[in-house]
Formats: C-alpha cells, sequence, structure tokens
C-alpha cells in the first residue's frame, strides 16, 4: 500500500525514536543534520592541490615541503588527507594563466607577475601573497666585453629573462632604464629582451654562439656564470632598488583560501618549517638542493652561496611597495594599495614588512 513505508525508508532519527516525544524527536534531528552538516563542510576542502615554483634556489623552501611532503604533513594535523600535484614553470605569467583557471592553487615567482595578478583580480578573484619566500639579488650578467652599463647595449643585444615585460627582472630592468636614460625611457631596453627559462638562458649565454648576450638571472645561475672570464656582471637588483628586496612571493586566490582554510593554514605552516629548516643547516639545505635539482655544482659551492648575507631565506616583504609604486607610475598596474599589507593575507600582517 501507499501509505506503507519500509525501514530502509526512514531516516536513523526517526527509526530509534518514533515513539518519543515531539520535542525530544526533534531535538534529535537537529543534532543529526547538524552532524552531518559538520561532516560535509569538513569534507569540503580539496582533496588534491596543485604548487608551482620555478627554477633556482630561491625556490629551496618550495623543493623542501615536496620532497618532505610537509604540506601533507601539516594538514593530516588538522584531519585532511591531500594529494600533492608539484609543477615546474619558467616564469610568473605562465602561473598567473593557470592560477586563473583553477589548475593551479599556489603560484610562486617574482613580485613584479604577483602583482600584475593582484592588479588585475582586485573586485572579483582577488588574489593576495601567502608570504615572501626571500630576498635575494638579481644579476644582470653578459659576455659582451663592450657593455660596461646597461647604457653601452646595442642593437646587436639580446637580453634572456624570465618574461618580456612581466617578470621581476623584467620590471627592475625598466627601473634601471628609467635611472640611466631618465623619466619615460623605462621602455628603452625592451626590445632587447627575449623569454627564456633560466637554464636555457644559462645555456645560450654560455654557448658563446647563441644570440643571447646577456642574462638577467637569479641564484645559483648568475653566479654558476661569473665562473666564466668571460662573463661580468652589468646590474645588480640590489642598487637598483637602493638596498635589499623581496625577489620571491607565493600566491593564491581568496576565494581559495576562504574554501580551504585548513589547506591554507597547512602551507603556511609548510612554508615557515622549511625555512626555519633552511636557516637552521646551511650545508644540509645546499645537499638538498643539490639532490632535487641535479645541478652539478658543488655542495661547497651552493653553500657558499647559501651563506652569502645579501641571500636570506625570509617571509618577511622587504621593499615590495618600490616595485608598486614604479608600476602605478608606468601604468603597468592599476590600483594602488594603502600599504604592503593590502598585498598580504592577514598571516603576514604581524610581520615588519615593507
Amino acid at each position: 500500500m501507499r501509505w506503507m513505508k519500509t525501514a530502509e525508508s526512514e531516516t536513523a532519527p526517526a527509526i530509534h525514536d518514533r515513539h518519543r516525544s515531539p520535542r525530544l524527536r526533534s531535538a534529535l534531528m537537529m543534532a543529526f543534520f547538524i552532524g552531518v552538516g559538520v561532516t560535509q563542510a569538513a569534507r569540503a576542502e580539496l582533496s588534491e592541490i596543485h604548487v608551482a615554483q620555478q627554477y633556482g634556489i630561491g625556490y629551496l623552501p618550495l623543493m623542501i615541503m615536496e620532497e618532505q611532503k610537509l604540506i601533507e604533513k601539516h594538514a593530516k594535523a588538522t584531519g585532511i588527507d591531500v594529494s600533492i600535484g608539484w609543477a615546474k614553470f619558467a616564469g610568473g605569467n605562465v602561473m598567473n594563466d593557470a592560477l586563473l583557471s583553477n589548475s593551479l592553487q599556489f603560484a610562486s615567482g617574482g613580485v613584479g607577475p604577483f602583482l600584475t595578478l593582484w592588479a588585475r583580480t582586485r573586485g572579483n578573484l582577488d588574489v593576495k601573497a601567502i608570504s615572501a619566500i626571500n630576498s635575494m639579488p638579481l644579476f644582470l650578467n653578459t659576455r659582451n666585453p663592450a657593455v660596461k652599463t646597461i647604457r653601452d647595449f646595442r642593437e646587436t643585444d639580446k637580453i634572456a629573462l624570465p618574461a618580456v615585460k612581466v617578470s621581476i627582472q623584467a620590471i627592475t630592468l625598466q627601473m634601471a632604464a628609467e635611472k640611466a636614460f631618465g623619466e619615460g625611457q623605462q621602455n628603452k631596453l625592451d626590445p632587447l629582451t627575449v623569454t627564456l627559462s633560466h637554464p636555457d638562458a644559462q645555456a645560450a649565454l654560455l654557448s658563446g654562439a647563441s644570440e643571447i648576450t646577456a642574462h638577467f638571472g637569479s641564484p645559483p645561475f648568475q653566479y654558476q656564470q661569473l665562473k666564466n672570464p668571460a662573463v661580468h656582471t652589468v646590474l645588480n637588483s640590489y642598487d637598483v632598488l637602493g638596498g635589499p628586496a623581496t625577489f620571491n612571493v607565493v600566491w593564491t586566490t581568496s576565494k581559495f583560501k576562504n574554501d580551504n582554510p585548513k589547506l591554507y593554514d597547512a602551507f603556511v605552516k609548510a612554508l615557515d618549517e622549511a625555512t626555519t629548516l633552511i636557516n637552521r643547516d646551511r650545508r644540509s639545505a645546499a645537499e638538498t638542493y643539490l639532490r632535487i635539482s641535479r645541478d652539478k655544482d658543488s655542495v661547497q659551492e651552493i653553500e657558499a652561496m647559501l651563506n652569502d648575507p645579501a641571500i636570506v631565506y625570509t617571509t618577511t616583504p622587504q621593499n615590495v611597495m618600490k616595485y608598486v609604486d614604479f608600476m602605478l607610475k608606468i601604468g603597468a598596474i592599476k590600483s594602488k594599495p594603502d600599504s604592503w599589507k593590502d598585498l598580504f593575507f592577514p598571516n603576514a600582517h604581524n610581520l615588519p614588512g615593507s
């Protein structure tokens, strides 16, 4: 008959509580559905995320996070099992596209690509930085003996960098060009720039047979190049910025952070732990870098780079606002943050950033 119900058609609370008072049944049902809601909320966080990094010792904290499965460890402590997909990109511009398409959850790279996406997504995805990763000087090296300063570059020179007009190297070169050639001349050297990954740029520069005569790179590549007596440094980013500055940051969307608070927190804790490990034992960190990157340098050479006082692994943003002010002035970004804290999620706000 249509009015009859089987036990299978009833909910668990209905089976056990059909003879109880209406008030008690109501309370039990409420508790049941609250429990279901909590369970569903716990399951709402992603079970798989993707993290991207680039090439060089600037990304050593992320390498350690990958090898030691630190994100998984801290996520597990909150009851979440997550698998991590790691990818390597040549530049932050490509990462930004992946982040916008939701095929990537954490992007890492220079301040330039991050600021570009921060400004572009204000009021919608609201991309912000989670943390700085380091402060490191960037060298513009050349094998052209006639080039002593950036004013000496000619049309026959080609400068390799991770992403034309967008990478932190490209923005820093524009800042240097404005200082060298005058107001409004920030794009003076842009026609000479070529987009190449650091390994490809280094190979081209050192070959002596490529059109690439200069490389605006990063550690360890810039130091490796200087072992060749034909290569010399034309420009140091710290000179352009007037002091030490953040090289790399890591960023994500506000939507991801809001939808996955435990995974976000696990990432922050994993990055903090990796940074502590590097600063506690530079030799072990050098060995880890060589093991993962398969770089041909010796442990002693990488350790010497890590011990350079100019190279600092820190989550504190440094001189980021100098890039902001310049990119605003030339129209590369349209939005102005009130302070560096507008660029970062709250977990970084207690740091002495700039």
